[in-house]
């Protein structure tokens, strides 16, 4: 069996149970649960890393080539995030919809046929890899681990991705929390977030801290595609919805930034963005395909 996927087997259980771990710091509010959650996203973290490193030796080329390697990338990517805030902030409770949103990503790769999991050549329009780093890596024999303009595009654009995710997850928290501080009675469990005002201040910087990450991407896709196909930009579906998600997000920055815009017209941007991002990956693969068929 390919050691990626028996990597992937235990990592979707890790995700699952660090969800429930989460949600059991949520509902019982036991400090050794949050601890434990916290101890298990980042087993989670390490595992899914293996994935990457596994599928790297296995398929001789960075891990980022189709679909199921990518939605591997963005679980990392968002898990690593996630980790980040919290160390920073100490607001265990988002984890609860931030593993939720892992463990879904998970069960989505979980569900996608085999031919999309397994380890094939790579396309030959997706084979060039910096020659310098080529160069020095051969040098310890890890010259397979060497990348190119389409690692660094994938890399970037997932973390943006990442940021993306997160800023979903907490927009939709403070929807619930907003509406919960207007009500005279308030639900117990709603009250152990974070203060809406936060949720609204963290959703802005996941976005603030993404978007850069999209635009990287972007330009260095278009950079590879005049080396793959020899042209910067050719509307391809792929293309044209990722300038309509960075238009999106863009938006919202400019709209909070000189227009003040906060609270639920914020977070209602936010989720459309992230709805965006979710059809640019999966509709597009599916639905509109193109250059970027390999995708799929």
């Amino acid at each position: 069996m390919i050691l990626s996927l028996v990597f992937f087997t235990f990592s979707f259980v890790f995700y699952i149970l660090t969800t429930a771990l989460y949600l059991g710091y949520w509902v019982f509010k036991k400090k050794w649960l949050g601890q434990t959650a916290t101890a298990m996203a980042f087993v989670a973290l390490v595992s899914t890393s293996m994935i990457l490193i596994s599928r790297a030796g296995e398929s001789g080329h960075a891990p980022f080539s189709n679909l199921w390697e990518s939605m591997m990338l963005f679980v990392w990517a968002t898990n690593a995030g996630y980790l980040i805030m919290e160390y920073k902030h100490k607001f265990r409770t988002i984890g609860i919809i931030v593993m939720a949103l892992e463990s879904i990503a998970m069960l989505s790769a979980l569900l996608l046929p085999y031919r999309f999991k397994s380890v094939e050549p790579l396309n030959p329009a997706l084979q060039n890899k910096w020659h310098w780093m080529t160069d020095l890596l051969s040098t310890w024999g890890l010259e397979k681990y060497a990348i190119g303009w389409l690692d660094f595009h994938v890399f970037t654009t997932f973390i943006g991705y990442a940021g993306f995710a997160i800023s979903f997850g907490l927009s939709i928290l403070y929807l619930v929390k907003e509406k919960s501080e207007t009500k005279t009675q308030r639900n117990s469990l709603v009250e152990s977030f974070p203060p809406a005002k936060t949720l609204d201040e963290l959703s802005y910087r996941a976005i603030a801290w993404g978007f850069p990450f999209l635009a990287v991407g972007i330009v260095s896709g278009a950079v590879w595609a005049n080396y793959a196909w020899g042209t910067y930009w050719s509307w391809d579906p792929k293309e044209t919805w990722s300038l309509i998600t960075w238009f999106i997000y863009a938006a919202y920055l400019h709209a909070r930034v000189t227009r003040g815009w906060r609270g639920k017209r914020a977070a209602y941007i936010s989720i459309a963005g992230f709805a965006a991002v979710i059809f640019l990956y999966w509709g597009v693969s599916f639905v509109l395909p193109g250059l970027h068929a390999y995708a799929s």
